[in-house]
Formats: structure tokens, C-alpha cells, sequence
């Protein structure tokens, strides 16, 4: 693949390049040479586009498709689709699927169904056999299939014995051992955050608590065991908290934070829009202050658009029966676009890749072509006709949102 970007603004604080306006030549998927001018002599495809932005591929720590066993949410040639034109370069894949993702035969199948694409899929194999809880899955057998990390997506581990022996266990193999932020009993049946709002409601409500509780176990555990720990989508500011006095300690934790919970408040709720239905909950001001606090020191590592395809039967069903989940690709960057400056959304939608295993390029002469293309400066309404995924259940619906993506152009390959 051959192609000249014309006139594009680099943000990139790695590139020498960066705040700086370049063309920008690629061949055979390398760029070949940045400079203020490039003369097209080989007759390559030019892309041109209105207030072109170029930054690093943007990674996601959890994404889900479906596939295998819920195509109708979603399949993966068409979550990848809608990664792209998102303007993700790589994504880390959840193992919530049926069958499971839990031995190197499924994670084998993850890679080959997602070979010869535009965007890198590194697998997360489940941390337990079916995603139980009760025994661990295979997880050295994994690693060496493929997979970057190990969880029970949307399912804490119960037994905290459980959790020490993997985290000893994966530390042989430096494997990254992912915890669900959640106390069972305390949540119990709660639907939504434990509130005035829910008690409005009339929902059962999962308090701040069944997180806090959660996460000081985990990173005890960590402090007995050495190992790595990644804590995904914290929504309170008590798990802000612990986690910054964890690194001050020097345990080897991150932690993510979903989108949505940056942005929205659990007021969303009163009309029972079970879209905006989400585990963790959406929470009250104060914790998206520290949320917001958390990103900006450092704290929280990453964020993710905890992309989840849901049908309309998994969502348009009673609140109580509806199922917990987003979609979110198509809608993080213009959503993080509301809360901070492009250079900083740039910033977060790149963190991350080394706790995954994933590749890093910054935009540099000789290097890998890993590139998104977008205008940080459209404004508009977020709708269906937004959305690329086979599920709709976004919800950021209705949402005035900041940021249009081009497209990506990595693994050799131009989507636009």
C-alpha cells in the first residue's frame, strides 16, 4: 500500500513532528518520509481531507463482538469494521462469548477469524474456566495462542483465594491478571448506583461500597503477591483513592475507566432508558470529578469505550431484565472530546498499549504505518445513523458530541 497524506496536522509528543503540519508519505505500509511538502512522483492515492488531523492508532482495552455464538450482536468482521472507521488501530478483545474464549484453540480462532485486517485484535482469554470462578483456565496455554491478558469480563472473582494463586501463577510468564471491581453480596440485586436517584426510582440500588470493598482485597492480594494487576472500568472516586495509594506503594497496577462514566450521570436513569444501563453503574458528580482527576494525574491509565453490542431483546425489556452494556467505539472520541483538549484525548486513546503487548509507532520516518486520521473540530448530534455496529444500544444517543474520524491506516491496509 502506497499513499500520500497532504497537510496533515501531526499529534504525536513522541514525533519531532508534533503540533507541526507535514505531508506525509507511506509505502509499503512504512512512512517513507514526513516533510512540509512531498512532490507525488509515484502517482500514489492522495488523501486530502478538511482540517486533517494524524496522531498514533488508537487502542481499546475492552471491546466486545460476539462471535463466537451471539453474531446477532455483533460479528468480528464487523466490530473491526466499526473499530476503523472509529479509528482504532488495535483492540484488546473480551472472552465473553459462547463458547467462552478459555483455551488456546479459541484464542487461535480470535486471531485467524481477525488475520489479514486493518486492525490488530490482541485476545483477553478468560481468567477461569467458563468464566465461573472456580478453576483457573489454561492460562500459560493461552499466552502462548496469543492472549495479552486474562478476565472474567463483567465477573469479579468471588474466591480471593482464587485471585492470589493467579496472580502468583501468571507472574511466571508475566501474565496480566484483570479483576472485575465488584463485591457480589454488597451489590446483590442492584441495577443501578445506589442514589437518591434510585431510591427516587424505585430500582434497587449497587452502592459505591461493592467497589471500594473490591478493590482494597485486590491490591492486598497484590501487596502479598507481586504480580501484575489490571483493574478495569473503576466508576468511584474511593477506588480513585485506593489505586493512587497503591502506586505510590509501587504495586504494579492500572486501572481503566469506561467513557460513559466520565461523561454521564446516573440522573440519565429517570425515564428507565435502559441504554443507559451499565456495569459498573453510572455514578453521582463527585465521582466523575475524581474519575476526571484520576485521568488528568495519572491514576487511571487508560480508558475505554467498553464497547458491548447488545439486541434489542437483550435492552428493550423491563430495567430489572435488561441486560448491562454499550455500544461505544463509534462515540469515544467525540464524547472524550467533550471533557478535554484534542492533544489530551489523543493522549488516552494511545495509553495503554504496553500494558496489553501491543505495538507502539510514533509517527516518525522508517516507522510502521499505525496512523488515525480525523478533524477534532466537528460538532454534532450523535444518532443511529452514527452508529456502525449490528446492536444500536448507544447511549450517547441524542448526545451533542466533538470530533469526526477519517479513518485508519495500519497493517498495510487504508480504511476510510
Amino acid at each position: 500500500m502506497n499513499v500520500l497524506i497532504k497537510s496533515a496536522t501531526i499529534i504525536d509528543s513522541k514525533s519531532n513532528f508534533h503540533n507541526t503540519t507535514q505531508d506525509i508519505l507511506i509505502e509499503k505500509g512504512k512512512i517513507s518520509k514526513i516533510a512540509k511538502t512531498i512532490k507525488n512522483k509515484g502517482n500514489y492515492k492522495e488523501i486530502k481531507r478538511d482540517n486533517l488531523h494524524v496522531s498514533q492508532g488508537w487502542f481499546d482495552s475492552s471491546v466486545c463482538f460476539g462471535e463466537p455464538g451471539f453474531e446477532d450482536r455483533e460479528t468480528i468482521e464487523n466490530g473491526l469494521k466499526t473499530a476503523a472507521k472509529s479509528g482504532f488501530t488495535t483492540v484488546a478483545l473480551q472472552a465473553n462469548t459462547h463458547p467462552i474464549i478459555d483455551t488456546n484453540a479459541d484464542v487461535a480462532f480470535i486471531k485467524m477469524k481477525a488475520l489479514n485486517h486493518a486492525v490488530t485484535v490482541l485476545p483477553i482469554g478468560a481468567l477461569t474456566k467458563n468464566s465461573e470462578s472456580v478453576d483457573l483456565a489454561e492460562l500459560f496455554d493461552m499466552t502462548t495462542a496469543g492472549a495479552v491478558a486474562f478476565s472474567d469480563y463483567k465477573k469479579p472473582i468471588t474466591n480471593p483465594n482464587l485471585l492470589k494463586i493467579a496472580l502468583q501463577y501468571a507472574s511466571n510468564f508475566d501474565g496480566l491478571v484483570c479483576s472485575f471491581p465488584q463485591e457480589n453480596k454488597i451489590s446483590g440485586q442492584g441495577v443501578m448506583n445506589e442514589n437518591i436517584t434510585s431510591t427516587s426510582l424505585g430500582l434497587k440500588g449497587n452502592p459505591s461500597l461493592a467497589e471500594a470493598l473490591q478493590v482494597a482485597r485486590d491490591l492486598y492480594l497484590l501487596e502479598y503477591t507481586g504480580g501484575k494487576l489490571h483493574i478495569p472500568t473503576i466508576s468511584t472516586a474511593e477506588s480513585v483513592a485506593l489505586i493512587r495509594q497503591a502506586k505510590q506503594k509501587k504495586l504494579d497496577v492500572t486501572c481503566s475507566v469506561a467513557i460513559h462514566n466520565l461523561c454521564l450521570l446516573d440522573s440519565e436513569l429517570y425515564d428507565f432508558n435502559t441504554h443507559f444501563k451499565v456495569l459498573p453503574p453510572l455514578r453521582t458528580q463527585s465521582d466523575i470529578d475524581a474519575l476526571i482527576e484520576g485521568v488528568k494525574d495519572g491514576t487511571i491509565d487508560m480508558v475505554t469505550s467498553d464497547h458491548n453490542p447488545l439486541t434489542i431483546e437483550d435492552k428493550k425489556v423491563e430495567f430489572d431484565f435488561a441486560d448491562y452494556g454499550t455500544v461505544g467505539l463509534e462515540s469515544a472520541f467525540g464524547a472524550l472530546q467533550t471533557l478535554f483538549s484534542t492533544k489530551k484525548t489523543v493522549q488516552l486513546l494511545t495509553k495503554g498499549k504496553a500494558r496489553f503487548k501491543a505495538e507502539e509507532n510514533t509517527i516518525s520516518e522508517g516507522k510502521k504505518a499505525d496512523l488515525t486520521l480525523f478533524n477534532p473540530d466537528t460538532k454534532y448530534m450523535f444518532t443511529t445513523q452514527n452508529i456502525l455496529s449490528k446492536s444500536k444500544n448507544s447511549l450517547f444517543l441524542n448526545k451533542d458530541l466533538k470530533g469526526e474520524v477519517y479513518g485508519i491506516i495500519a497493517n498495510n491496509k487504508t480504511i476510510l
